[in-house]
């Protein structure tokens, strides 16, 4: 393939184990986020392949008598993306994919700790919500990468008026949102959906990747019950789960890829991480893979005062790792 160039509640929402509140009316009422955020539409007018869909989207909170702005997107119709500009840009820009087991969206429009300290560091960040496979879309399974590749797209049609290198754009998933970042970081050959407008004529390789606690295999023992039942059913072929298990399908031109992960992660086996970083090494690709001795999923650490270890690594990986031209 030739591409062109181009605190712990909140740590844990980024998470595969987001629990859905029953307020849904309350939750209905949340405001639209305010500065210094944007939010915009990922497509222009409805997201494509909804011709089937009949579920209604809904915003809920995730604890019912908690920060309002601690949010779940469930039934996803409309899915948009959101910018968080830094102060000082250091000419790179970072796509954040929440996770969300494939049966919700855990995301707020009024952004987070994480997408805050990455802007702090100087990153011009981006975070996405997206479609779910389970309501209907004739994507099916790719109806997330659909809305990925879009929202790269997205992301670098915006470098030169934010002023980063379309050249220098990482996406960072989470559990099941590092599962459609894996989906991003390896299928980038593969358009997901037609192309609507001049943004898809953008490249959709991201240039680096960072997979915190993901989804990766569909494969038993370790995968993850609720993403692998929300992609393929409840009694998938082996081929079925072959086909959505990302170590499987890493192309020679894959992006560096940085990989954090908890041994004693309770919810996404740390296995993940350990079959899609030896399936990098195989393929002899720039990757990096942290295993913490404890952190559980959403990688949680005793002092929340400071910013996550992994967070210091993966910029020390962005500022030092090329990624290749293909």
């Amino acid at each position: 393939m030739t591409a062109p160039r181009l605190p712990r509640r909140a740590l844990l929402a980024l998470g595969a184990g987001a629990v859905i509140a029953p307020a849904v009316a309350r939750a209905q009422t949340i405001s639209a986020v305010s500065a210094p955020f944007e939010v915009r539409p990922l497509w222009p007018g409805a997201a494509p392949g909804g011709e089937a869909v009949t579920v209604q989207e809904q915003v809920v909170l995730r604890n019912p008598n908690g920060d309002p702005n601690d949010t779940a997107f469930v039934h996803v119709r409309d899915p948009w993306i959101m910018l968080r500009r830094p102060t000082r840009p250091n000419g790179a820009a970072i796509l954040m994919i929440p996770g969300g087991g494939y049966q919700r969206v855990a995301v707020s429009k009024a952004g987070g700790p994480i997408d805050a300290r990455l802007a702090e560091m100087g990153y011009t960040v981006f975070v996405m919500d997206y479609r779910l496979p389970g309501d209907g879309w004739a994507a099916g399974p790719a109806v997330a990468l659909q809305d990925a590749q879009r929202a790269i797209r997205i992301v670098r049609s915006r470098a030169v008026e934010l002023g980063f290198d379309p050249n220098r754009v990482a996406v960072a998933g989470f559990s099941a949102g590092g599962h459609v970042a894996g989906m991003l970081t390896t299928r980038f050959a593969q358009d997901a959906y037609a192309p609507i407008d001049a943004i898809d004529r953008l490249p959709t390789r991201p240039d680096f990747a960072g997979l915190m606690f993901p989804v990766v295999t569909l494969m038993p023992p370790y995968a993850h019950g609720p993403s692998a039942r929300a992609l393929v059913g409840a009694d998938p072929s082996e081929a079925a789960r072959s086909v959505w298990s990302i170590e499987r399908h890493v192309p020679a031109d894959s992006p560096p890829v940085f990989i954090a992960s908890a041994a004693d992660d309770r919810v996404v086996p740390v296995e993940n991480s350990l079959m899609l970083w030896q399936a990098l090494r195989a393929r002899t690709l720039p990757s990096e893979l942290h295993v913490f001795e404890q952190g559980g999923h959403g990688l949680v650490q005793t002092d929340s005062s400071s910013a996550p270890a992994w967070m210091s690594l993966f910029d020390a990986f962005l500022k030092r790792a090329r990624s290749p031209k293909v």
